[in-house]
């Protein structure tokens, strides 16, 4: 199958780019032809809220060769995209969506190779964290520019079917990341970061965002002791100064580790090679990259039952779920997970990753491709 994937790839950087790369990866090595096109500009510079958009020369990337043709505000660029895709004369368009921003961009690209081909889109996201005032009709415009849609929880294939009841759709859960590297002695890497070898600790990981509610973490941390500690690693998407207003009014900001900064991938798993377990405090969510790092360094997760979080963090099993978004379950979610077999969790974490390989993935997606008329 000749397979043309429009995403964020490298020089890009971040989990969209991650995840582009993964796919083009596996479906190559069942053996099919596949392209990458990407973005010329991703992001006028003045609407990116984080350091920079691309990767640097310390980053360790998967690099796919890809063609860098698309302006996301320039339409010029929708068209002449749009003409690349058909040259390469693909029997699929495969495009992600994860924010309503690209919805004019990637959709119309969509629409004018949707004349030739079949048009399918990941879906990460469908209705916005942080809303926007035009999400709805640049999402609709988008998702009507497809021929069916994979979604990897069944929130966002709730919140697919609010746009449409008739297009088909794949529900696959997110595969498990296994281009970060191996597992890092725990002790060595500890002492490494500079944390100490003998505390529990907690991770919390990725980009810092409004809705991700690391401050119901950072206050949660608060009614712990001393035998914990909290690594918080990665960028912040704005002010870090509400944070560390909440850290340096804690009673344990001794034992609080701040690596804000992009996670470039080669240091991605020392982060998770030192956790006892990974924490999603989120106030929303559909699913979470972050999970499929977790589970892929067998790391065990506490998150809040929000999106399609539990579909992959079962209590009792791969981790515990919140009820909600609230310190006070927050904390005592933490104190029940640490008083159980930690071993119980890392066994039923390796049965699940089975199933949840980028090949297994890949062959869910082209049979899908396929079932569509």
């Amino acid at each position: 199958m000749r397979i043309a994937i429009l995403s964020t790839f490298y020089p890009l950087r971040g989990g969209i780019a991650q995840y582009g790369g993964a796919l083009y990866n596996a479906l190559e090595a069942e053996g099919h032809q596949v392209k990458a096109f990407t973005f010329s500009r991703q992001y006028p510079d003045f609407l990116f809220p984080g350091k920079s958009q691309y990767v640097t020369e310390s980053d360790s990337t998967d690099v796919i060769e890809s063609e860098e043709l698309l302006d996301s505000i320039n339409p010029l660029s929708y068209i002449s995209t749009a003409n690349a895709i058909k040259k390469f004369a693909p029997d699929v368009l495969i495009t992600q969506f994860w924010m309503s921003f690209f919805g004019p961009s990637c959709g119309t690209v969509a629409k004018l190779v949707g004349q030739q081909c079949k048009v399918i889109s990941i879906l990460h996201n469908v209705i916005a964290h942080e809303g926007r005032f035009f999400d709805k009709p640049f999402t609709k415009y988008f998702l009507n520019q497809h021929h069916g849609f994979v979604t990897m929880s069944s929130a966002v294939e709730k919140d697919l079917r609010k746009y449409t009841t008739t297009l088909p759709s794949l529900e696959r859960p997110h595969p498990l990341y296994d281009h970060f590297g191996e597992i890092e002695d725990k002790v060595a890497t500890r002492k490494k970061l500079g944390i100490a070898t003998n505390k529990k600790t907690l991770l919390f990981f990725g980009f810092i965002r409004e809705y991700k509610g690391l401050d119901l973490l950072i206050k949660a941390f608060d009614l712990l002791d001393d035998s914990y500690q909290l690594v918080i690693a990665g960028e912040v998407y704005g002010s870090f100064d509400e944070y560390q207003a909440l850290i340096d009014e804690n009673q344990n900001k001794e034992n609080i580790f701040i690596f804000n900064q992009y996670i470039a991938d080669q240091e991605v798993g020392q982060y998770f090679s030192v956790a006892d377990v990974c924490v999603l405090p989120y106030r929303s969510a559909t699913q979470s990259g972050v999970t499929a790092v977790a589970l892929h360094y067998e790391v065990p997760l506490i998150a809040t039952d929000v999106g399609g979080l539990k579909e992959l963090v079962v209590s009792g099993q791969t981790g515990e779920i919140v009820s909600k978004a609230d310190v006070d379950l927050l904390h005592q979610t933490l104190l029940h997970f640490f008083n159980n077999d930690l071993n119980v969790y890392h066994e039923h974490i390796r049965a699940l990753k089975k199933d949840m390989s980028w090949s297994s993935f890949a062959k869910y997606l082209t049979e899908f491709i396929n079932s569509i008329n």
